[in-house]
């Protein structure tokens, strides 16, 4: 393993603190009685306090220092002076532990008083220091000027999603995001179960793949011998349960497609699903805006939300368009009636790219997602779908080419959606035989198997049903204002570390002058090395930056040495 200079020094220090005596990782529960939050909440003089956090910001004084710790739920001022801390002749606890071998970012946990300095800040006026936990890397702290400018502050989305507990810990900020989060599905949650609706759990793994147009993950079950898929939707579990007798449930479900990745979506995300029984589609959408009302009102104390360069409000009542109206309003297009060769030529003569083996479903889909989509900011149902995009869903009672369902649609995309279900099991059937016929047609997305037990379950019989679907990690990025959604997940799927630095050719040419000599003149090794000025002073600072060379004073000499394996 390749170190840094400071990660050297860091280990250095982690010996030298059990040489001592302290242990840098102890088992001991250690009482905190408060955080950093409470303090300032209840604050009184002279009032005794145990706080635990990571040390964070020191300024020394001699014989005395201010620092701060964070913890949970903030920072708060510490002052640390010498005697108090040192009562006796042995000044071993300040002078080494707490000056010499605690770093930023080291857990400690402080015993001490609460009292307010001149400039009138709360402090705790620090009796006793317990080493809690040796941190061997420096945090990528920012560095504030006197100017009040900002530098070196660890904005780089790549490493932030791919190191979330270092964002986390120097971008507190962050966490607010977070919590936010879950107070939506607590939100949530609430409105459901006062509402009386039951949570429930269903598979993860499945033996086929439904509920939803989707490539799946496939896996292997070794003891079965049979293929299994990560669920794509839950949808046909939670109608069973429906046919079971309750009359409603829902459940937060981690859901999985092999799909691209971008700023809207992850192969691994958090979709809702509650399903009535003695509902429709009409009720649904009335269920749908009170809760989306009840869910911005406790995550944010208002429904207006501001989304980027867009005011949002989340009060109910929301606007109702159907999808043939919205169509025919942002292109001059009716799809009523038409024929797949129609639909197909009107796509191709809008400009939107087609192929072969799109259906009626996925043309009217590609021409309302090209055309009409983005221009539905304030929350907005689009309603009653062409019965070839929604295999699941009940035909119309009033026009048997639509069917009963509406998608919410806010700033141009969709959070939500919902259908009087389908229960009729010999239309359900002929439903799962034109997707098969699609998927034959080379429709990646459309479902090819037919699901028999789910066909079996409603011959037993489902009561009529609505359900509705949230993507919560997309409702979360409208609540929270964030355009990404790897802003709102903890761990989005990241593609694979590079491992080790990338090197350039004036790098890799000193590198090997350096794996040739066991310490070497830096003198000697800019002339060895045969570099201009500036190419010596670009690839020596790179050398160092990555970790990989070390200069070490010997008297008068500059001595480089290799630090990799």
């Amino acid at each position: 393993m390749q170190l840094s200079e400071q990660e050297i020094i860091r280990r250095e220090k982690l010996k030298a603190l059990r040489e001592l005596g302290i242990n840098p990782y102890p088992a001991d529960l250690f009482p905190v009685n408060h955080t950093s939050k409470q303090i300032k909440e209840t604050f009184e003089e002279n009032k005794k306090v145990v706080v635990a956090g990571r040390l964070m910001s020191v300024r020394d004084q001699g014989k005395a220092a201010f620092a701060e710790l964070q913890d949970s739920e903030g920072r708060i001022q510490l002052y640390l002076n010498r005697d108090i801390i040192c009562e006796g002749e042995d000044k071993t606890l300040y002078n080494q532990v707490f000056k010499k071998l605690t770093d930023l970012g080291d857990f400690i946990g402080i015993e001490g008083e609460l009292f307010t300095t001149k400039v009138g800040a709360k402090c705790i006026r620090v009796e006793n220091i317990t080493f809690l936990s040796k941190t061997l890397r420096p945090l990528p702290l920012p560095k504030t000027d006197d100017e009040g400018q900002v530098f070196d502050a660890f904005v780089d989305p790549e490493l932030r999603y791919r190191m979330r507990y270092v964002d986390l810990v120097v971008n507190p900020q962050v966490k607010e995001v977070f919590k936010k989060r879950t107070k939506l599905f607590n939100a949530m949650r609430s409105f459901f179960n006062e509402a009386g609706y039951m949570e429930v759990e269903t598979p993860v793994l499945q033996s086929i793949a439904g509920g939803a147009a989707a490539r799946p993950f496939i896996t292997h079950h070794n003891s079965l011998d049979i293929p299994l898929y990560m669920r794509i939707a839950n949808e046909l579990y939670l109608k069973r349960l429906i046919v079971g007798g309750f009359d409603g449930v829902y459940e937060f479900s981690k859901n999985f497609r092999n799909e691209g990745m971008d700023r809207t979506h992850n192969p691994e995300f958090t979709a809702m699903e509650i399903y009535v029984a003695y509902k429709d589609y009409n009720w649904m959408m009335e269920f749908t805006e009170n809760l989306l009302e009840h869910c911005a009102l406790q995550v944010n104390g208002t429904t207006e939300v501001v989304f980027g360069d867009k005011n949002v409000n989340f009060k109910a009542p929301y606007a109702r368009v159907t999808m043939t109206d919205a169509i025919k309003q942002f292109t001059g297009f009716d799809i009523t009636g038409k024929t797949e060769a129609e639909l197909f030529e009107a796509a191709k003569s809008m400009g939107i790219q087609v192929d072969e083996t799109m259906g009626k479903g996925k043309l009217i889909d590609e021409i309302f997602g090209e055309k009409c989509e983005g221009n539905f900011i304030q929350p907005t149902f689009i309603t009653d779908y062409p019965k070839e995009m929604s295999p699941l869903c009940k035909e119309h009672r009033d026009n048997p080419d639509l069917t009963e369902r509406f998608e919410l649609m806010v700033c141009g995309k969709e959070i939500a959606n919902a259908y009087s279900e389908l229960n009729d099991p010999i239309d359900q059937r002929e439903r799962f035989e034109n997707q098969m016929a699609l998927a034959e047609k080379g429709d990646d997305e459309a479902n090819g198997i037919i699901d028999e037990d789910f066909l079996r379950a409603l011959e037993y019989g489902m009561p009529p049903t609505s359900g509705l679907g949230i993507g919560m990690d997309r409702l979360m990025m409208f609540l929270t204002n964030n355009a990404s959604i790897q802003e709102v997940l903890f761990f989005p799927q990241m593609r694979p570390e590079k491992k080790g630095p990338e090197l350039t050719e004036d790098e890799k040419h000193i590198i090997e002058i350096l794996k040739a000599n066991e310490g070497i003149a830096i003198g000697d090794l800019k002339i060895k090395s045969e570099l201009s000025g500036k190419k010596w002073d670009a690839a020596s600072k790179g050398i160092t930056k990555h970790g990989l060379m070390k200069i070490k004073v010997d008297g008068d000499a500059k001595i480089a040495e290799y630090l990799g394996k």
